[in-house]
Parts: structure tokens; sequence; C-alpha cells
């Protein structure tokens, strides 16, 4: 009874953050929606924010598995998976819902991405495939978890840049095409294509 009541609250308040923006939904009108109470919003995630933290962690994680499975999906090179997860990462800034409620809103009522839990999962995943490239000695010897977090910046700073740009298909080409040259400094010329 209990996840059910969450995952009302959860679907209901990413609809209405999507559509209205965190500061504009009621939480009133978002609990009757759903035929629940401010006491449910209350006892599951303690306010507004806390219900805002849950959608992001579940957005921002579909954002990272979408990412990972567009980069399978394309094959080439483990070096090439790592590029195309981050491309695909900051292209999801297109997307209305990922843009309001991840890159506007989150960072805004939430704060620092790079907090979230959301991300240090993502920070875990580009660790491993780092340590497992710099195994294969196909990127530059390199302090591993400085290198991720980098690489992760850079990824989600392009996509709030994407985010918050009034023309985000222009910037989107220039974003993508900068992370994957800086990223590229990591790796070892002949390890290109491995």
């Amino acid at each position: 009874m209990m996840e059910e009541t969450r995952a009302k609250l959860v679907a209901a308040a990413r609809r209405a953050f999507s559509e209205k923006g965190y500061a504009e939904t009621s939480m009133d009108d978002l609990t009757a929606a759903v035929g629940l109470t401010r006491g449910a919003l209350y006892h599951n995630f303690g306010d507004k924010r806390g219900l805002l933290a849950a959608v992001v962690e579940e957005v921002d994680g579909e954002m990272a598995a979408d990412a990972m499975a567009k980069a399978g999906r394309r094959g080439g090179s483990e070096w090439d998976k790592l590029l195309a997860e981050g491309s695909a990462y900051i292209e999801a800034a297109r997307n209305p819902e990922v843009r309001r409620i991840v890159l506007l809103d989150g960072p805004a009522v939430l704060g620092d991405p790079s907090q979230w839990p959301s991300q240090n999962k993502c920070l875990a995943a580009t660790m491993r495939s780092l340590e497992s490239l710099a195994a294969q000695g196909a990127i530059r010897p390199v302090a591993i978890e400085a290198a991720a977090r980098l690489l992760n910046g850079a990824a989600l700073n392009a996509a709030l840049w994407v985010a918050a740009s009034d023309t985000p298909d222009d910037v989107l080409k220039d974003a993508v095409a900068t992370f994957e040259q800086l990223a590229s400094g990591l790796l070892i010329e002949s390890g290109r294509g491995k």
C-alpha cells in the first residue's frame, strides 16, 4: 500500500512538475488528482522538496539508463560507448520533461546535482569504464576518480547549457562536439578504436 501511494504521488508530481514547473505546482491539486491527502505526501516524502527529489531521482535515473542503452545500440569500442553515453546524456536535455525537472528545477531547488544519488550512480559507472580502459592501456595515466568527475561534470554542464538555451538545437551540436573533443584528450592515440 505504501509503495502504491508513493508511486501515485511520484507519477502525479512528475506530470505536474513537467507541465507547470515546481514553483507553480500546488500540492493540494496534485494530491487531490490522485485521491490522496497532503498527509500522504508529507508521510512519504516529508514535503514538496522531498517529492521533487524522488521525481528527479526517477527521471535522472531513466535519463542515464537511456544514455547507456543508446550507447550500447551504437556499438563500437568501450571508449566509443563511453563517449556515446556522455553525448546521449547531453542530448536528453532537449526532452521537455528532463529539461524542466532535472536540469532547471532540480538544481534550483535541490542544489548541486553532483551530490544527487542518481549522479553518484553515473559517476560510479564512469569510473568502472575508465578503470577498464586504463587496464587495457587505452587511456593516459590519470587519477580515475578525477577523470570520471570531470567527464560527468562536463556532460552535466553541457546538458544544463542546452536546457537553459533559447536555441537548444543550435547549442546541442557545439556541446556534444566539444564534450567529445575534451574527453578524447584522455585517449592514447594508439587506443583509438580499441
